[in-house]
């Protein structure tokens, strides 16, 4: 998983984002494609073709999401690992607690797209979908975000802690803060210097 820091900034770019982009459109064009050559748009004469057309495009539209978060939490929990080690004895950071914050919104993730896969696929075939359960998945996700914000702040602030080796305050790694928030622009930036921290490390 190491190899993931000393990826060049436009390989792990290309990994991340271009990759799962591609996919994606090369699933709407084939879907598209399908759809054109038949004398109806979709298989609405047949109620179980339509539904088993519908969720198997909402299987490979989850598929290729998750396949994106998987590799976006993965890189953030080497990351958080690795700078971890490296930290100087003046900043303490709480490991387990990362690790658990950031597992939780990924299994939330996945719970929810075969939730979501679920729901619509009853819902084209007449059944009521029971709306108790976003009882549940309101705060899980309310709490998934907040668990994302400190697996960012976690990196964030260990990456300048380990640049600087020295306690440091907010207003020192607040944009390192906002560049892992917004990855697709950052990884441009920040890519470069976990490079040099683990140069020769893979």
């Amino acid at each position: 998983m190491k190899k993931l820091l000393t990826l060049k900034h436009w390989q792990l770019f290309i990994l991340m984002f271009v990759v799962p982009m591609l996919a994606q459109i090369t699933l709407m064009v084939s879907l598209f494609s399908q759809m054109m050559v038949r004398d109806q748009p979709l298989p609405a004469d047949d109620p179980a073709e339509f539904i088993g057309f519908f969720s198997s495009t909402l299987y490979i539209v989850f598929g290729v999401m998750l396949f994106l978060m998987l590799l976006h939490f993965t890189w953030q929990y080497t990351l958080g690992s690795s700078l971890h080690k490296k930290l100087p004895e003046s900043v303490k950071m709480n490991l387990s607690l990362f690790r658990a914050f950031l597992i939780i919104p990924f299994v939330y993730i996945v719970l929810l797209c075969f939730f979501m896969t679920d729901m619509f696929s009853g819902m084209l075939s007449n059944e009521v979908p029971n709306f108790y359960w976003f009882a549940f998945i309101i705060p899980l996700h309310l709490f998934s975000m907040f668990c994302m914000f400190y697996s960012i702040y976690f990196n964030a602030k260990s990456l300048k802690a380990v640049e600087l080796q020295r306690p440091i305050t907010t207003n020192d790694y607040i944009a390192e803060f906002f560049l892992l928030w917004f990855l697709p622009v950052g990884i441009w930036i920040l890519q470069p210097r976990i490079n040099k921290l683990f140069e020769g490390e893979e």
